[in-house]
This record gives C-alpha cells, sequence and structure tokens, in this order.
C-alpha cells in the first residue's frame, strides 16, 4: 500500500495563494500519474489537475486553468499544487491521487491511492 500526505491547506483571502504538498511513504517504481481532486460541502469531488509521472505532461480542468500549477519532484516521490488568484469557489478539501496503471486522468475511479484531504479556505 502507497500512502499519500497531503500538507499545505489552510485559510487564505481571495486573491492569494497556497502550495499544497503530497508526499509518498516510499518511492514508487510503477509510477503512472499523480492527480488533485477536490470536494465541497454538499458537492460532487471534481478533478482539479493531474500530471504524468515520467513525461511530466499536465492537465487542468477549466476552472483552474491558468490560476494553478501541479508539478512533481520525481526524486521525493512528491506533487505540489501551486494555487494563485484564489476565488471563494476554490473552498474545499483537496485530495492527492496516485495511479499505477493507465487511467482516465479526470476520473476519480482511475486512481488507485488517495491520500487523506486537506482543507482549503479562501475567505471573500
Amino acid at each position: 500500500q502507497v500512502q499519500l500526505v497531503e500538507s499545505g491547506g489552510g485559510l487564505v483571502q481571495t486573491g492569494g495563494s497556497l502550495r499544497l504538498s503530497c508526499a509518498a511513504s516510499r518511492r514508487t517504481f510503477s509510477s503512472y500519474a499523480m492527480g488533485w481532486f477536490r470536494q465541497a460541502p454538499g458537492k460532487e469531488r471534481e478533478f482539479v489537475a493531474a500530471i504524468m509521472w515520467n513525461g511530466g505532461s499536465t492537465y487542468y480542468a477549466d476552472s483552474v486553468k491558468g490560476r494553478f500549477t501541479i508539478s512533481r519532484d520525481n526524486a521525493k516521490n512528491t506533487v505540489y499544487l501551486q494555487m494563485n488568484s484564489l476565488k471563494p469557489e476554490d473552498t474545499a478539501v483537496y485530495y492527492c491521487a496516485f495511479t499505477e496503471t493507465r487511467t482516465t486522468l479526470t476520473r476519480s475511479n482511475g486512481y488507485d491511492y488517495w491520500g487523506q484531504g486537506t482543507q482549503v479556505t479562501v475567505s471573500s
């Protein structure tokens, strides 16, 4: 089992920035992609961003494109989500996810492992 630990969530004002980190407990030798999803109260979990582990290609939801940047440090088995120009509608619990195999990157059921989630709250 691969354990993912998120950090970096918190409270920020509209227009502010946060950087989320997600570290795997141990180096993985079979990796396909890591992604970020979020879930606001009463809403469905939604795709935010994903990155291919080897090639580094990135994918973003339209709602965050141009504001969020996903990146990874292969040596540290860590993925980051830099969030800029935050809006109140970005408020949610953010989850890191990892998959070892090919998947549809924008679907939550395409991932094998999940972190515990970290709360991001953007005040107006």
